[in-house]
This record gives structure tokens, sequence and C-alpha cells, in this order.
């Protein structure tokens, strides 16, 4: 730090007191009674102002700049405006000693020696408080809430703006130190309200709003008259008896001197936001200073430090960007970094610190030696174990423990020194010196070795990474690069102030002067740009650049350099240019420089960097074709140019390297086909053939189908015309062409069949297909556009696709809920598998929606479905007992849904003998499992209420007692429970009526049969009607062994002439069906009937015993007493014997059922088929 004289004059009197305008163009003396105001710029003074009778001692500037006030001995206040006119005045009681403007309401605080006044310009009068003591001096706190008011008894009060004392300071010395001035650090970024106190104890000391004392206090040896901070509070200046004003940090630490003055300093001042200080002295002299702070600072590559509040030192990582703060509380001198070291010079010593570890980027320095000496030098170098210290001509090389180990005397003061580098005690220094001669020194060897002498003095000096070159910047602001072991001046360029060599790459060197950054590679011309300050380090692609006081580091992109390089085709050294930093556009230009010049192996690094797959396969490509023996470079310079996009300079190339095919496709690839055709010429068809197929390709891919198809029809690409037509769905193409085609190009006519289909055109589908010929194609299309009726017409003329048809039909069928039909379908496909399967699921769904009839009637056709497949001999006893099952299941669930419809409908049609019959058909035919459906709880419920009713009350109990062991819903639960309680008033026995007669041993069954429904006495089978399931008079008989059917039939036909019995039968022949008909009631049946002696012959026995007859016996029967059920094969026929000729049975040609004829005429009429089997009365028998 240095001060100096701006400007200096002498007024006659004593300059007690002075004060800037805020903006600082003005300065107020209090010079005798008068003020003189002052023009700050230049000394001048511009007008003394009379007002006061007596001294003026205070003068104080309101901080809005519009008035400022004035305190006389003769105990008046004068308000003064900016335009230097008084205004206002009013006097205290005494002397004034001090003013202070409140700098946020501008208050005006004027004190005296007996007490002090707060006027303001609102309201117009002055309050006015009491002081126990002489007031020195006040000052205002930042915020203008408080005034301190330092006091000659050594007492400071801090009262609030009323004027109430809050705080009260009392000093050690008391009277004999009395307090002589005060301020307020006016810094926003403390925390705290800081009072600095400058007393005659010779003291300074710092105090909190509070009271209490901030760290001890500081002795000034002299005895202050003035103290006032800087406009940031960061330094303050004290002046008074030693004749001069010092610099203090804003922590009492002693800085200097501003300037050394003949008498006494009664008052210094800051201007506002400024370095400069005004001194007023006891004998009239006013000296305005401008203070220079020095730069302060060194720099080790990318470490960076400097001198921060005179007393701090911030190292900075330049690249990281990281700051640490090392406090000395002393004035910095000089500061010297290298590697891990730090070298701090204090006024009484030199600190070496270092690194905690060895990391680049750790930021942590502790203490490692203390030299406690005082030293004078003007530059300081720090190494890894000494200290270089440079006294004008003299160097000197000291120990960490202060001991001077070696001294060197130059010829010249020495201008510049650095450090270079080398083992650690061994470095090496370069040293530049006004003669103009640079040096080399080692730090262990006495002897300096001159590396070159030039004319002009040195001011800054680098050598290069390779200790090859040495760059100079000299007093002229040249920059002169030398060879270091020819001596010779390489070049040398002007306007240079500092210069700097890449540590990164050898033959790159910046130098900066006249606001621009000049960078220079190799001998080629300098590249400039815009910078403000010194170049001082060059690491890569980062410039560090010292500006003022800040040091940053500027990102340079390397591409000038880069491109000067690559104008001279030097891709190496372009490339290692790039390295340092240039933008992915420049990366990707040497890449491509790279490659037109064949320079594969810089190009494929270059491509790397930009991450350009597509020229990295290239080139990977030609250097694979290298390795196999290809030379031809233009032939790899095509393929460059091809792939820039340089298509006819590349077609060039192909040309002259024999290669007119690679040109060709290339333009067909890229789609310029009147290129290829130019180039082609008139050359061969087969190639002009292949151009229009690619020109069509092309015309497909951007959208010119229509374009496309007829290229593709010229080229006779037919298949690919018609791929085109038909996913755009052009049927009149596809027509055109179908229609071209001849018959023998089968795959592109069945194409065009193939999208007629997709296009709902099947008539023309038809036509293509039957061009073809391909009748399964054909069929398969009636198929599937359900043209049924085209399609057996066409399975009429050729059976081999009988399968093809009637099988979709019957699936069709299926899926359209006709599932009847899909049966037949299925069975006359021959697919008996699918329609038992489509039966079966038909059954499962009736019976699971309670449709008993409809299960029924499935049921039957299953059984006759699994008898027509029981002819095949592999499955007949598997069928044939499938057929006796569903046959008897088809029984089963006729009769429940009778029983179904009495329980669960309100209304009930059918008669109770019916009901009795049904439940109790079921009872004996349930004695096993009970079939998905059948409710027992129902049957037995329905057999209990008709037995009741119809007088069967033993058999009634029974069905009672056999429903208290099941389920029974809530519905019927009242029902049952009142059921069996009544029933037990009734006789325990069964009515005579009810009881049913075994027709062929005549014995009466009991209601309750444990054999089920066959006779307890012969075991024959009872034979019911399907419709009342009363037991009917019929008896089963089968043919002596060696009689046929056929035989039998005959046999029976011939109408044996019998004893006055023809006249009473009566054969009815109607509708398909066998009416026997007795005219006369009276039973004639006489002893002479041989079947009738049969039966009575074989009665009884414990097993049953079947009624067979010979030829005599068939030939005495009627053909109207004979009813045959006539089963296909590989079923026996069955014949029954009516033994009640009078009474009419009916039995259906189809399922073989018996009715009673009048019950079964009734059922015909009612739904126009037969009840069980569905089939139609008016159909021919099955």
């Amino acid at each position: 730090m240095r001060a100096v004289l701006t400007w200096r004059d002498k007024a006659e009197q004593c300059i007690y007191d002075l004060a800037f305008k805020p903006d600082g163009t003005q300065l107020i003396l209090a010079a005798g009674n008068r003020l003189l105001v002052y023009d700050t710029s230049d000394g001048t003074l511009l007008q003394p102002l009379k007002g006061h009778k007596d001294t003026v001692y205070c003068v104080a500037y309101a901080k809005d700049g519009k008035r400022f006030a004035s305190g006389s001995a003769d105990k008046s206040i004068i308000i003064w405006t900016s335009k230097l006119e008084g205004i206002l005045k009013y006097t205290h009681n005494d002397s004034i000693q001090c003013v202070a403007y409140n700098p946020i309401t501008h208050q005006l605080a004027s004190c005296s020696s007996s007490d002090f006044g707060l006027w303001s310009p609102e309201q117009k009068s002055v309050s006015k408080h009491k002081s126990s003591s002489k007031i020195t001096c006040c000052s205002w706190t930042n915020d203008g809430q408080y005034l301190a008011l330092g006091m000659s008894n050594g007492v400071i009060s801090i009262r609030n703006k009323n004027g109430e004392e809050k705080v009260k300071i009392e000093r050690p010395g008391g009277s004999l130190s009395p307090i002589w001035s005060i301020c307020w650090n006016p810094s926003r970024e403390e925390h705290n309200d800081i009072l600095a106190v400058a007393d005659w104890g010779q003291k300074l000391s710092f105090y909190q709003l509070s009271g209490k004392q901030i760290g001890k206090d500081r002795p000034l040896n002299f005895d202050p008259c003035c103290i006032s901070y800087f406009t940031k509070g960061e330094y303050i200046l004290v002046g008074g008896s030693d004749k001069q004003v010092s610099l203090f940090t804003k922590d009492g630490v002693r800085l200097g001197t501003v300037g050394e003055q003949n008498s006494w300093v009664w008052t210094c001042r800051v201007k506002p936001d400024s370095n400069y200080v005004v001194v007023g002295c006891q004998d009239g002299t006013i000296s305005f200073y401008q203070l220079i702070f020095s730069t302060v600072h060194g720099l080790y590559k990318d470490r960076y430090a400097y001198r921060d509040s005179m007393t701090d030192v911030i190292v900075q990582h330049l690249i990281t960007e990281q700051k640490v703060r090392i406090k000395c509380r002393e004035l910095v001198k000089k500061i010297a970094i290298y590697k891990n070291r730090l070298a701090i010079q204090l006024p009484e010593k030199i600190l070496i610190y270092e690194l905690y570890s060895d990391d680049s980027a750790d930021m942590h320095y502790r203490v490692k030696e203390k030299i406690a000496k005082k030293f004078e030098c003007n530059l300081l170098v720090v190494c890894a174990d000494h200290i270089i210290l440079c006294q004008e001509k003299r160097l000197q090389c000291l120990s960490f423990s202060g001991v001077k180990e070696r001294e060197w005397q130059m010829e010249s003061l020495i201008r510049y020194i650095k450090v270079i580098g080398g083992p650690a005690g061994r470095e090496g220094l370069l040293v530049g010196l006004k003669n103009g001669q640079i040096l080399k020194i080692f730090v262990d060897n006495l002897f300096a070795i001159v590396l070159l002498k030039q004319a002009t003095a040195v001011r800054c000096l680098d050598m290069s990474a390779s200790r090859n070159k040495l760059a100079v910047v000299d007093e002229n602001d040249t920059c002169l690069v030398y060879d270091i072991h020819t001596k010779e001046l390489l070049f040398q360029e002007p306007n240079a102030n500092s210069v700097a060599w890449n540590t990164q790459c050898e033959d790159m060197l910046c130098f900066s002067g006249g606001g621009y950054l000049n960078i220079k590679a190799s001998t080629f011309p300098v590249h400039q740009q815009k910078l403000q300050g010194f170049v001082v380090g060059y690491n890569g692609s980062k410039i560090f650049c010292l500006h003022v006081f800040s040091m940053s580091a500027v990102e340079v992109p390397q591409s000038a350099p880069m491109y000067q390089y690559l104008d001279r085709k030097m891709f190496r050294e372009a490339y290692q240019i790039a390295c340092l930093g240039v933008t992915d556009t420049d990366w990707r230009e040497l890449a491509m420089e790279a490659l037109e010049g064949l320079e594969f192996e810089t190009a494929e690094k270059a491509f790397t960097r930009v991450q350009d797959l597509r020229y990295l396969e290239l080139i990977s490509s030609i250097e694979e074709r290298k390795k196999r023996g290809e030379t031809n470079n233009d032939l790899f310079l095509a393929d460059v140019f091809s792939y820039q996009g340089k298509f006819h300079e590349a077609a060039k190339l192909y040309k002259r390297s024999g290669h007119e095919n690679l040109a060709l496709d290339m333009y067909t690839d890229l789609c310029m086909f009147e290129y290829a055709k130019d180039f082609l010429g008139s050359g061969d068809p087969k190639e002009t053939k292949m151009l229009i197929t690619k020109q069509a390709d092309w015309a497909r891919n951007i959208n010119e189908p229509k374009a496309a198809v007829e290229m593709y029809i010229s080229a006779g690409e037919y298949t690919k015309a018609i791929e085109i037509s038909g996913s755009h769905g052009w049927v009149d193409m596809l027509i055109d062409i179908a229609r071209k085609l001849d018959k023998a190009e089968r795959e592109p006519l069945l194409m065009c069949a193939q999208y007629f289909k997709k296009l709902d055109s099947s008539g023309y589908a038809a036509e293509t297909y039957l061009k073809v010929g391909d009748l399964k194609s054909l069929v398969q299309l009636y198929v599937d556009t359900k043209r049924w009726d085209e399609a057996f017409a066409l399975g009429e003329k050729h059976p081999e696709f009988k399968d093809d048809i009637y099988v979709p039909y019957a699936q069709w069928l299926a899926e359209n809920d006709r599932f009847e039909e899909a049966q037949k379908a299925f069975h006359k496909a021959g697919r008996q598998g699918e329609a038992v399967r489509v039966l079966e699921q038909l059954t499962h769904n009736a019976v699971v929606e309670s449709r008993f009839n409809d299960a029924a009637y499935y049921y039957w056709m299953l059984s006759m479905q699994c008898l027509d497949m029981a002819q095949d001999p592999a499955q007949k006893d598997v069928m044939l007992e499938k057929f006796h099952h569903f046959q008897h299941l088809a029984e089963l669930y006729h009769g429940y849904q009778t029983i179904h419809r009495y329980t669960e409908e309100p209304f009930s049609f059918d008669l109770p003998e019916t009901l009795f019959n049904i439940s109790k058909f079921l009872l004996h035919s349930l004695t096993k499992a009970t079939p998905l459906g059948i409710s027992k709880v129902n049957t037995l419920f329905t057999l209990a209420k008709q037995s009741k009713a119809l007088g069967a009350y033993k058999l009634a109990r029974h069905a009672y007692d056999k429903l208290r062991g099941l389920q029974i819903p809530a519905r019927i639960q009242k029902s049952i429970e009142l059921g069996t309680l009544t029933i037990r008033s009734k006789p325990f026995h069964d009515s005579e009526e009810l009881v049913p007669l075994c027709y062929r041993c005549s014995t009466n069954n009991p209601l309750l049969n444990n054999l089920g429904n066959v006779c307890i006495n012969c075991r024959q089978p009872f034979i019911f009607s399907a419709s009342s399931y009363e037991v009917l008079h019929l008896v089963e008989f089968y043919l002596e062994e060696g009689i046929t059917d056929e035989e039998a039939v005959a046999l029976i036909d011939l109408e044996a002439p019998r004893h006055k019995r023809e006249s009473r039968w009566q054969e009815m022949a109607s509708n398909g069906s066998q009416t026997l008909r007795l005219d006369e009631t009276v039973n004639s049946l006489g002893d002479d009937d041989p079947f009738t002696a049969k039966l009575s012959f074989e009665q009884g026995g414990s097993e049953f015993v079947p009624v067979v007859v010979n030829r005599s016996v068939l030939r005495s029967m009627s053909r109207r007493d004979v009813l045959i059920k006539r089963w296909p094969p590989p079923l026996q026929w069955q014949y029954f014997r009516s033994l009640l000729p009078d009474a009419s049975i009916t039995m259906c040609p189809s399922c073989f059922q018996m009715f009673h004829s009048e019950d079964y005429e009734l059922l015909v009429l009612q739904h126009a088929c037969c009840p069980y089997c569905r089939r139609r009365i008016d159909d021919s028998s099955s």
C-alpha cells in the first residue's frame, strides 16, 4: 500500500474538522471562523462561508446531500443548503464540540460542553439533554436508531433517538483517558454494530452496541485526534499527535502510514466510495492523497494465492474454483506458492505452509515452519525446501529455519524470477535482469548459467514444456521467442505485456497486451481475441488471466491454431491441438480433412470423439480392404466422397478406377435414376430393366404407388405390382393384371385371388381360382364367404371336398346356435366324434337350464349316434354300452320333465295318476346314481302327495320317511312337515286299485318294489307307456335259435286261421304307425293259444326266463297282436305280444316308444311330432 499526494493546500488557521458531500464532489472544511468549500477533483477553493463569530470546531453533511451543519465556539449551529446558503441557526449554552446527522432520518445531533440537542427539519425545534461531562465526539449507528456520545471523563453514552441513555460504557482510564473520537462501522455486511473508540490514553478499542468490548485495547503510542472508516468499513484511518495518518484494518491491525505531516493531524476522512483520503492539520495544511493497494500474489500452475483485506491470504484452485482463506492478522507483504508449499511474508516473520495431502484437489494448508526474522525484499520465491529472497541485484537462498545457504550477486537489477521445477532441494530458477540477461540458477549451485543476453530489459519470462524454447517480454512490449540451445531468435511479436507457454503442447504460446489475447502455434500467424488483463498461465485450453485483482480461468477453443495446421495438411499436429479443446464442429472438420487426406488413423480418432459410427464403419472397412491387399487410393477416396455427399466426384473416381458398377449402385441407392441413366447411356437392356425396377422401388418408398405399379408391370415384376395394388385396394388394377397373366403364372394369379378375397371381391377371386384350376382354394373361398349353396354344388361334383365343406358348415351352424342342424351336418360329413360332442354339449346345457324334454331328446339322439357308430366292429362294445346308457337317461329325463313342471310351476295340467306313475317309475329307476339335474326331493315329494291323494298311504308314508333324510328346500319344508304328520292318521296299506299287474304271470306286484321295474314273481320287465307311464299289456318274446327276423316276420304275416278270432281283430295303419284294435270287449283268448301256454308253463323261479317261441307259435300269431322294434344292426329286433288286443297300443317307428293309441294321437295333434323323438308326422320313417 502506498499513498500518492493528489493535491495540497494551506489555510491560515487550524483545520479542526472536515466533511465530504455524499457524492464526493465537494469538501467542507472548518478553518478558523470560516467554512472552506473545495472541489475534490483538483483542490480548487470554491467558496469560503462566513456565518460564525468564533472558531468553527465541527462540520457534518447530511446523508441525502441536501444540507450540512457547522458548530462553533460561538455556541451556535448553522444549517446550510447544498447551494451553500445558510437557512437556520440555533444555539446552546456552551461552545459546540461536535455535530452528526442521522443517516436515515436526517435528525441533527449537536453536542456542547454541557448538553446535546436533537434537531429535525419536521419539528422546527431542538430538544436538549443535559450531560454530566464535556461531550467531545458523537456518531450515529447505520440504522439511525442510536447515538453514541464520547465524553472527556472517559465515558461513552449510547442514546436512542429521543436522547434517552440506553448503554453506558465506562473506560478504565476515566478522566485521565478522555474519549477524543468515536465512529460506528458503516459496513452493511457486519452482523453487529461495531463502535471504534480512540482515547487520549493512547488506545484504540472496539465495542458492540450492547457495550461489550470486542478484543483487547490496541496501543497507539500517540494521542488520537480523529478516527474514521472507509465507506465499506474495511479499513480505519487514525490521525493525531504523531503528525501522520495511520491505516488500520477494521480489526485494529496497523497496515501503514498514509501521509506524514508537519503538525498534529486534527481530522482525516475518506472520500465516499473511493480510495482517496483527505487530511487536515494543526498548521492549516490540507492534503489529498490517493491510496494505491498493490496486488500481492503468487501463481503455480492451477493454484493462485493472493492477498485479501491486507491481512488475509486466499488460495484459489483455478480449475475447481475452490477457495481457502488463511487469516494472518498482520499485514501480508509478499506471497509465494510452489507445488505443495505456500510462503507468506509478514512484517516481522515469514510463514511457510504445506498441504495436508498430495491430492491435486486438496486445499487444506497447515503451518510447516516459521522464520521469525524481518526481511526486506522486492520478490519472494518458495521451493520445496528453501525460500529465495530478491533484493535489488542480490538473490539469497534461505533454508526453512532461516539460515542463509547461498547468495548470488547479479550484474543488474532483477526484474523477473520464476521457479521452473526440478527435484526437491535442486530446483531451477529462471531469472530476468534489467540489462536483458536471462539466467538459469539451480538452488544447490553457486554458479548461475547465462541462457542468453538481449539488448532490452526483461519484463516477463517463460520456458516451454520441453525446456527447448524461451519466451521473453521486454520493456518495449515485444514478445521474443528463442531456441535455448542455438540462442537463435525464432520470431517476435509486438504488443505484449505477459507471456505463457502451453504446458501440454510444445509449440503453442499465448501472450496478452493492448486488450487482446494472442495465441501462436508453431510459426503460423497470431490468432487474436479480446481479453483484458495479463496472461499468467496456459494449460490445455485454459488460459489463466489476471485482471485488476481477480484471477480467472478462460476457456479458449483452440480452433484457430488447429485450422492453421489443417491448411498445411499437418493432420497429426492438428489432432494434438484439438485434444487441448475444440468444439464438436472443429473435431468433425478435422476428421473430414484427415479422411480426404487418407490419414485414416487421425480421422478414426477424430470420428471417435464425435461418435460418428457411420464414418468409423467406413474407415474400418477401408482398413480391412487395405489388409487384404487393396491399394487403389482412388477407390478409397471415391467411397469417402460418396459418404460425404459428393456423388459426382465419387462417380468420376469410380469410373477412373474401373468400377462403373459401384457408381451405378450408388446412384440407384440414392434414387438418382436420371443421373444413373445418363451414366449408363445406351447400355445393356438387362441393366435398364434393373434400373426401372429400382426406380419403381423408390417410387413405392416415396408414396407414389400408382407410378410404382406401372413401372413394375413394364419391368415384368408382377408380384410387386400385385402387392402394391392389393395393399391399396385397387381392384380394377388387380383385375387387369389377373386377366393379362397367363394361367401358367400360377403364383401371381394366386396372389391376385388372395387380394380379391381380402377386398370382398369374391366373384373375381372365384374366376381367378377357376383360371388356375385350384378347386381346393375355390371351395375354401365359398366356405369363407358362406356361399354354401355353391359349395354344396361343387361338393356334389367333387365328393373329395365333402369334408372341406360340411365340417365348416357344421361349425358355422353351431356358432349361430343351430346346433341340431350342425349335428346333422357333422353326421353327414362323417365326423361322428364332432356330432357326438355337439350333442353332449347341447344335452349338458339343456340339463343345466332345466329343459329336461330337450335333454331327453338330445340323449335319444346321442344314443342313436352311438348305435350308428357301433357298426364299426372296433367300437361296437363301447358304443352299445353308451347306447343303452343314453337310452336309459333319455327315458329318465323325459319322465322327470313332468315332475319338474309339477314342483316348480304354480299350475299343473297332469293327472294325479300320471304324476303317481312317473314318480314311482323314477323311484324304481333311481336305485343307483342320480343323473345331473334330477331331484330326488322333487320326485319323492310328488310321489308322497299323489300317493296320499290316490290312497296309497303306505307308499306315501315311505316317501315321507325317505324325505326326512334329504336336504329340503325352504319352500316345501312346511308342506312336507304337515304331510308327514297327517299321513300318520291314514291306514297303513295301499289301495288295491293302484297295484300293478304282471301280464305274463298275472301276479299283483307291490307299489314299492325292491327289484325295480320288473315283476317280483317272473322277473319279466314291465313295459311302460311313454306318456302316462302305466304298465302296458305287452310281453316281450324271443325267437328260437335259427329263426331270422325276416323269417319270423314272414311267419307272423301268414295269418294262420284260428277259431273265431279273425272276425274280432281289425288292423289299422295310419301315419306310419301300426294299430291293433279288438271290436269285441270280451276277452276270448282261449287256452288253445300256443303263446299263452308258453307263458304259464315257464312261470315262476328266481331267475328271469325269457319267452322263446318257435316257428309254430309264430305262425299262430296274428300280425295285429305283435309289435316289432326294428333296431338297426348290430342290435337284435325286439318282439312284443299284446295280451289285451282290445286295448290299442301305438309304437313310434322312429324311437320305438309305446303309447296308448288315444294318448299318442292327442300328443301328435298338440306337437305335430312324436313327443319323444320329435319325428315329424309327415317325415318318412328313418
